[in-house]
């Protein structure tokens, strides 16, 4: 008898859900990361500074960890179907007011607002992905559907819009997904089961119970100080590096948008690489491994000079690695410490600490920093956030050891 190989669903319908879930996440990405690639032009049309692209960064991923950590456990309790479908609408209703915005407020307002529906969507997501699939492809599953938004907001978008900001206004390209969006969202309320053929947890529940319950595990509470240093090492790069490229290095506009698709493409084939890795040989070998790897290829790019393939190389390697250690820790890692009931609620929670301080406070920081001392200074946050991780991640409990399959 092997290894609890029965999935809750047909193996079709698992594929279905996946995708589903896989790109209603990717256009979650596109929304929160296209518009780094955008930055250098915005911040020259609203004269904003690198202090005010913090703020804004960080205002996006405060709001984003605050409703992960609410919608995460309101999932938990209601049904993840009405949570993804409802911040799907909303996201789409919403995408193309920041072209709207005239300036520094109105731009953070906006996304404050994109922030929550990206939020509310990504717990309930993980929960919903890793409940389609058993537990020998469940690292691979939460790699497909996590990898979209690399793959399309980290990846495509900034080689995009690059090349649109020749024909249209930056003011437009939000509006180019609303459609999109409303697809996605009709999509998943037809194919996404309520519970996601899952039997959730009928009882007396409230939100504080269900937060002291998952805080009860150390696991947890280790995996919400790495998802820090993920989050700090991820923003920092999306939000602070075009500037660094064109400002500091001088590479032309084009030249810095190849470099940034790195971004994306690496993160794409570490997500979808790693976390099948981490089915066979398990979680935490697979995690002490790729964030040796990551700190080493931030080292080297903060080294590189104005090379364009050294620097994609380097940054491409570097979200290899970064990109699946976070797939690793709001997916597999989380469930597999909790009960099934409090899936979203272990992810929602580990992801709000990621996004109120590596997300929110890191940009901030370091924002301020490059203000006051220079752009050039940028990747030392990340790089000590990573050697803190190392000596975090030889504390965690593996949740998938080796399996010896009998027949």
């Amino acid at each position: 008898m092997a290894e609890n190989a029965n999935s809750t669903q047909a193996p079709s319908r698992e594929f279905v859900s996946v995708l589903i879930l896989a790109l209603g996440f990717g256009l979650v990405g596109v929304d929160r990361f296209m518009i780094s690639a955008l930055f250098p032009v915005i911040a020259q049309d609203l004269k904003l500074g690198y202090g005010d692209i913090g703020t804004i960064t960080g205002a996006l991923a405060i709001a984003w960890g605050l409703a992960a950590l609410f919608m995460g456990n309101l999932s938990d309790r209601i049904g993840r179907r009405l949570v993804l479908v409802s911040s799907l609408v909303l996201f789409s209703a919403l995408i193309g007011a920041s072209g709207l915005a005239g300036g520094l407020a109105s731009l953070v307002l906006v996304r404050i607002v994109m922030g929550f529906a990206d939020g509310a969507y990504t717990p309930a997501s993980i929960s919903a992905t890793m409940a389609a699939s058993p537990p020998q492809r469940r690292g691979q599953n939460i790699g497909l559907q996590q990898m979209t938004a690399f793959l399309f907001g980290l990846g495509f978008a900034p080689l995009i819009v690059t090349a649109l900001l020749h024909v249209i206004d930056w003011r437009w390209i939000f509006s180019l997904f609303v459609v999109p969006g409303f697809i996605v969202a009709w999509l998943t309320w037809k194919i996404i089961p309520r519970d996601n053929g899952e039997q959730l947890h009928h009882g007396e529940r409230n939100s504080w119970a269900d937060w002291r319950t998952v805080l009860g595990y150390g696991n947890i509470r280790i995996l919400m100080a790495l998802m820090l240093s993920w989050l700090t090492c991820l923003v920092t790069t999306s939000a602070f590096l075009p500037n660094y490229l064109l400002d500091h290095l001088h590479l032309e506009f084009a030249q810095m948008g190849t470099v940034m698709s790195a971004i994306g493409f690496g993160g794409t084939v570490g997500t979808i690489l790693l976390p099948w890795l981490s089915d066979k040989i398990g979680r935490k070998p697979v995690m002490l491994l790729g964030i040796l790897g990551a700190g080493f290829s931030l080292i080297m790019l903060s080294m590189a000079g104005p090379h364009v393939g050294e620097l994609f190389a380097c940054l491409f390697f570097a979200m290899f690695c970064i990109m699946a250690l976070l797939t690793l820790t709001v997916g597999p890692l989380c469930a597999e410490t909790v009960p099934p009931a409090l899936m979203a609620t272990a992810s929602g929670v580990v992801i709000a600490a990621g996004e109120l301080f590596g997300g929110g406070l890191a940009p901030i920081i370091v924002g301020y920093a490059a203000q006051h001392f220079g752009i050039e200074h940028i990747l030392w946050l990340p790089i000590g956030m990573l050697g803190v991780a190392f000596i975090l991640g030889l504390l965690l409990r593996e949740t998938r050891p080796r399996v010896t399959v009998i027949v």
